[in-house]
């Protein structure tokens, strides 16, 4: 696993999980605000530009950033973040190991399969994967994801890296993932971000998740769009980070 570390000689750790197709520059700006008091470590998820391995499945990154945590900060850190795929994973880590981290923030997670939308996916993926290198094409793809302009040159240099089979793999991943049974007993303190812009099976997949996880608190935001907190409002999401995680 490949990752980029902010502030490495403070003691506490944060993680954060950016979202499919995206990779570490999604948390870049809070990494950079945040690392004069923690150790922020922003991994690129399998399968994703300049990662080292293919992806396979969301229990397999999860399982692979637990082996990470094991070996690196003894089992346990201060803090996961995610924002969808890596909402995704983070919730597989907490099923996997209810003790991992005293804060979570799972944003824009869905948690509602659609065999619809995951049977559409190879298809579609296959008609559209070669324009993925053209600019006009990129253009449209990010202003669909509602993206700050400054990120755009990141975004299209590392979306052509993905291969078409990642992209599949991990699309078709994200629309078929459920919560395991194991969440219930997670032990840290979760908040659950979610767009009020967003599709309403994202809102359902909110709620859900907050009736399944223990003590876990839900906000919706208004007006903003799926991603959109953590990538296009990073002041605001440290902010409210930081006076969540002190309480």
């Amino acid at each position: 696993m490949r990752i980029r570390e902010f502030g490495t000689d403070n003691k506490e750790t944060m993680i954060f999980l950016h979202g499919g197709g995206l990779s570490w520059w999604n948390y870049r700006r809070e990494a950079e605000l945040l690392s004069s008091d923690y150790h922020i470590v922003l991994p690129i998820l399998d399968g994703h530009a300049d990662s080292d391995r293919p992806f396979t499945s969301i229990e397999d990154n999860a399982s692979e950033i637990i082996r990470f945590i094991d070996e690196n900060y003894n089992g346990s850190v201060l803090l996961i973040g995610g924002l969808s795929l890596g909402a995704q994973i983070l919730l597989e880590i907490l099923s996997q190991r209810t003790d991992i981290c005293r804060y979570a923030v799972a944003e824009s997670a869905s948690v509602i399969p659609s065999k619809i939308t995951n049977a559409l996916i190879g298809p579609s993926i296959a008609l559209s994967y070669g324009l993925i290198k053209k600019r006009w094409f990129a253009k449209q793809q990010f202003k669909a994801l509602h993206i700050q302009e400054s990120l755009f040159e990141e975004y299209f240099s590392d979306t052509p890296k993905i291969t078409k089979r990642d992209m599949i793999a991990f699309l078709k991943a994200n629309t078929a993932y459920k919560t395991k049974p194991e969440l219930q007993n997670c032990q840290a303190q979760v908040r659950i971000i979610v767009g009020a812009k967003e599709h309403k099976k994202m809102i359902r997949s909110a709620e859900l998740l907050n009736s399944l996880i223990p003590g876990s608190r839900l906000e919706i935001k208004d007006g903003l769009h799926h991603g959109e907190y953590s990538i296009n409002h990073p002041e605001l999401f440290v902010k409210e980070l930081i006076n969540n995680s002190s309480r």
